[in-house]
Parts: C-alpha cells; structure tokens; sequence
C-alpha cells in the first residue's frame, strides 16, 4: 500500500464528526472501525465499491476503472441512482488490464484510456478508480492524471481507494476525499443566493431527490449541489460557496461535511428525508441555519405554512391505510440512517416494529432508535438467514423490509417483503414518499398471492389424509 493512501486512510480515520470515533484513545483511533480486508475477502463490498458506488451518481462525468473488467463488472449501475439529464455515468468504462500490463505496467493503457474517452465523449471531467491489481503491481495514477489533465485540458481525478483498503464504508469516504481534494473549490458558480445549500450523502435512488426538490424550490432554497445523486461536476466544483451543507447518511460521507466547515465555514446537519415528521425537522433546521447564514428571517414563517400544508396532504391520503395497517409487525433488516427514519415513518402509519438491524448504524444513528422506539427497542445487530426465516415463520413479523440479498428467505417463509434499500424500485423520499411507502406496504400485505402459496398442495393432502 502506497504511503499517500496509509496517509489518506489514518486521515479518514481521525474523523471529528463522529463521536465515537473521538471517544477512543489516540492508539485505538489509529486503528480505525473496521479491520482492512486481504484480497478476495471483502465480503458485503471493498474499498473501491464502495468509492465507485458513492461517486457513479455524479452523472455527467466518465467513470473509468483502471484494473480487471471483472472490477467494473461487479460495481457497474449497481444502484438506482437516477438522472435528469445525462447519461454518461451509465456507461462503464475500464481499462480491461492484463497478463501482460501486470508484467509491464499498465499507466500507458490508463493514459490512453482517458484520451479515447475525452475524445469520443468530450466529458466535463474523468474519475479514474484505482483497484487491487493496479495498485499492487505499483500503478501510480495520480502522476497519470495529472499529465493528462495537462495534455488533454480538463480534470482527471484519481480515485485512490483500490479493495484492499478496507471495507465499503471507507471506500465511501476515501472517494469523498478524492472529491475533496480535486474537485471542490475548483470552480466559480455563475452566481449564489442566501439560501444555497448542497445535500451530501443523497444519491438520488429512484428518483427520490426529485421529490424533495420541489419543496425546497416552493421556499426559494436553491440546491447548489448534490453530492453525489443527479450531480454535476461544475455544480460539486462550486460547492464551496453554499451557505449550509445537510448531511443525509453520515456513515458514508460526514468527511466532506466536517471538512468543508474547516476549510470555507460551511455549518452543516443531518437530517433525513424519510417520514412526516423528519421531513419537516429537516425543512425546519434547514431554514434555522439559512436564518442564522443570513437568508430572510420570513423563510421560517414561509417554511412553517409548508409544512402545514404538506403534512396534512400526507396524512388524509395516509389514512385510509392506516385503519388496515395498524397493528400489523415489520422486521427492518437495514442500516445507516434508514434503521431509524424508516422507523418512524413506519410507526406514523400504525404499523408496529419488531426489530430493526443496526450492523451499518453509528452510535448516534442507536440513539436515535432507542429515543424512537423507547427503551424496549429491539435492535439487531446481526441476524442470520436462519434467525430470520425463523421469526418469519413463527408469525412474529408480518412483513419484512429488506435489501435484495435477503428477499429469498422471507419468500421461502411465504410471508411478504417489501425492497427497502438501494436497488428498490420506488421513491420513498419526502411527503410524497411516505405516502408510496405505505401504499407499497399495503400492497405487498394484502397481495392475495400469499393466502395461495400458504395452502397445502393437493399431493400434500393426499398424504395427510392417508397419513390419518
């Protein structure tokens, strides 16, 4: 490992955003949270997915993987991150390395890669992404980059965050760094307002910023940037002069947030954009801090009637669910920020909470649960395939919300499930989204598919009656 990354990664490491992080001995927080991971064993994602997951949805630049083209293969459009205008991010480029450029070095490819690409696509910027191979057989691609960010007239930024580094989570803030140091600041916005603020942390699943959005334009607040769904890289190059920065999931990227208030004096928050009642405290704190930069002391008032106004949409199109889904058990099993705002959104629409996984939450993201759910609050903190088949069919939940990997075994029990992470299909941000989630719920619930699958067979009849 090079010593510019040992140094990016002790750096991420002493992270003043997290408070646990801040808790520990100076010799345990050299250590880091997580252990590093050898080649090959980077089970729930390595250091470069998790860089190239967080950075992808920076739509109008080209992504190139310097390694393997099984590398690009395992991360290309693995996410939902939806665009309003180009689609460049969608195309996976790599530099498809081998036997050969293992023994001779692959920078000349790496170089002739990003001249193809500004060539053919004529992108505002390239990210190029470091990987196990290249980085272990000495490829140094940010000397790469910066001569052919001089050749050629415009940005190469190199992603230094190759698997072995670590685990996803710091992928995501070693790419968060890359941002940092090559990309912010860079540039001048054509001109700001008092209400200018960047999102970090928010990647636009299936769309799910566009419902947020609205909102903030009916308050006159501008999204100068969003880092890094549906984002632009002359808007992220400007990021600098935004006058509040709102951090959505703070396990992925709080770096760019704590840094940027160091560097430029940018205060920022958490806030979530899932539930009634976080959308509002989000809208709330935002135009606190907007007050406090200097926005119109009218944008509380303004953002009070809003609220008003939205959360009584909400709930008269909630309530007709409501009366069905009261009472009925879901297991959460999901993490960061969601372990806790799904929470709420959920209780909002009668539904009762099980259990709810904290394996991706930080200390605060508990906190928040335990202030949620009350002290009885029953948080997992790793549940295995068997654990969960088995509350399933015991009856103990009645639906359970989940990523991808985990819809099999809620099926093998023949009970519901609902997508509730990255590759789902529906927005669930904002107002509008809660009320999707819920009618999605409803669905899945009520789906009359289930009475079907729950009855015997005619074989299996036929065996108990003999049997009997």
């Amino acid at each position: 490992m090079s010593v510019s990354l040992k140094a990016k990664i002790a750096e991420v490491f002493e992270e003043p955003g997290c408070d646990k992080n801040q808790g520990k001995s100076e010799k345990e927080r050299k250590k880091g949270c997580t252990k590093q991971l050898s080649p090959g064993a980077a089970a729930g994602g390595c250091a470069f997915d998790g860089a190239k997951i967080a950075l992808q949805p920076i739509v109008d630049v080209a992504h190139l993987v310097h390694g393997p083209i099984a590398c690009e293969g395992n991360s290309w459009d693995n996410r939902h991150s939806a665009s309003s205008g180009s689609q460049i991010y969608r195309t996976g480029f790599t530099t498809d390395i081998t036997e050969l450029d293992v023994i001779y070095g692959g920078e000349k490819r790496l170089f002739k890669s990003v001249r193809e690409i500004i060539e053919k696509y004529d992108p505002p910027a390239v990210f190029v992404y470091q990987t196990c191979v290249t980085a272990l057989i000495g490829d140094d691609i940010e000397a790469v980059c910066q001569r052919a960010s001089e050749k050629f007239g415009k940005p190469v930024i190199p992603v230094n965050s190759p698997g072995f580094a670590g685990p996803k989570n710091l992928g995501n803030k070693l790419g968060a760094e890359s941002v940092l140091d090559y990309v912010i600041g860079t540039r001048e916005p054509e001109y700001t307002t008092p209400c200018d603020i960047n999102i970090i942390g928010e990647y636009n699943l299936s769309g799910e910023l566009w419902q947020v959005k609205p909102l903030l334009d009916a308050l006159g607040i501008r999204i100068l940037s969003c880092i890094s769904g549906d984002g632009r890289y002359n808007e992220i190059a400007s990021a600098h002069r935004a006058k509040v920065n709102m951090m959505v999931c703070s396990k992925s990227m709080i770096n760019i947030a704590t840094k940027m208030q160091q560097r430029y004096g940018i205060p920022y928050f958490e806030g979530s954009f899932y539930g009634i009642g976080d959308m509002s405290d989000t809208l709330r704190q935002m135009a606190t801090l907007l007050v406090q930069q200097g926005a119109p002391v009218d944008l509380l008032e303004r953002t009070e009637r809003l609220i008003e106004v939205e959360e009584a949409r909400a709930w008269k199109r909630i309530a007709e669910y409501k009366k069905r889904l009261t009472g009925k058990r879901v297991l959460l099993i999901t993490g960061g920020v969601k372990s806790w705002s799904v929470v709420a959104a959920l209780q909002e629409a009668g539904l009762e909470i099980v259990g709810t996984s904290i394996k991706k939450s930080t200390k605060e993201d508990k906190e928040k649960i335990k202030e949620i759910m009350g002290d009885d609050a029953h948080m997992i903190d790793d549940m295995t395939p068997r654990e969960m088949y088995a509350m399933l069919r015991d009856a103990k939940a009645d639906i359970m919300l989940s990523g991808g990997r985990s819809q099999f075994v809620a099926l093998k029990a023949r009970m519901p499930w609902l997508d509730i992470n990255q590759e789902r299909h529906h927005p669930y941000g904002g107002y509008e989204g809660m009320v999707e989630l819920v009618h999605e719920i409803d669905r899945a619930l009520f789906n009359p598919v289930w009475q079907q699958v729950r009855i015997a067979a005619p074989w299996e009849l036929a065996d108990d009656a003999v049997a009997a």
